[in-house]
């Protein structure tokens, strides 16, 4: 799919939530905040190791989405003492789940509106060759 096409769509994927007024909850927009939801939706608690893994974040990057999700109502941070240290566990709030389904709603009130749009044309394919110094 070429750069060009990609903004064409984008492009009419805005159109079409500004057409169906619809509004996105910024604090789950962001795709690492959308991941951490989506890895705890199954309900069982999450060891902050476990999350990093399914993630990919950094310590740093994990540790600030997921307070901004806390402070937000939309997970639970709880330590736990196993043995000698502690243990960081992240769970879904009832409210986080309830606005992660709002959010995926809205998702597919544009997908479905925008399957009665018009798209572009695929592009032929170029050959890549972005390999021509090998």
């Amino acid at each position: 799919m070429t750069d060009w096409y990609c903004f064409v769509n984008i492009l009419c994927i805005i159109k079409l939530i500004v057409a169906l007024n619809l509004k996105f909850d910024e604090i789950i927009s962001a795709p690492c905040r959308l991941g951490i939801l989506a890895t705890l939706v199954p309900g069982q608690p999450v060891s902050f190791s476990e999350m990093k893994a399914a993630t990919s974040l950094s310590d740093g990057n994990l540790h600030v989405q997921t307070r901004k999700l806390a402070d937000a109502g939309y997970i639970s941070i709880n330590k736990v003492k196993k043995g000698k240290r502690s243990l960081t566990e992240f769970r879904i709030t009832d409210l986080g789940l309830e606005r992660l389904r709002l959010y995926v709603m809205k998702l597919q009130k544009v997908l479905e509106a925008g399957t009665s749009t018009k798209r572009p044309a695929a592009r032929a394919e170029r050959p890549d060759d972005s390999a021509v110094w090998a």
